[in-house]
C-alpha cells in the first residue's frame, strides 16, 4: 500500500495539473513496482512560499539571487 507526498509552493497549480501528477505517480509505482492502484495513495501538499526555503533562504529570496546571478 504504497503512499507518496509531494509537496509543492502554493502557486496557482490547476485541478488538472494535480490529478496528472496524481495519475502519473499511481502509473509509475504500478510500472516499477506492480503496485496495485486502488492502494495506491497520493497526497498533494500545498505550501506557502513564506514556509518554504532551498539554499537557506527563504524560497522567493533565493528565486531573485539566481536572477541576479544569471
Amino acid at each position: 500500500m504504497p503512499y507518496v507526498n509531494i509537496k509543492i509552493t502554493r502557486e496557482g497549480a490547476t485541478a488538472a495539473q494535480k490529478a496528472e501528477l496524481i495519475r502519473g505517480v499511481t502509473q509509475l509505482l504500478v510500472d516499477v513496482l506492480d503496485k496495485n492502484p486502488a492502494t495506491t495513495f497520493v497526497v498533494i501538499d500545498e505550501v506557502a512560499l513564506e514556509d518554504w526555503g532551498v539554499g537557506g533562504l527563504p524560497v522567493e529570496e533565493y528565486r531573485r539571487s539566481l536572477k541576479s546571478q544569471g
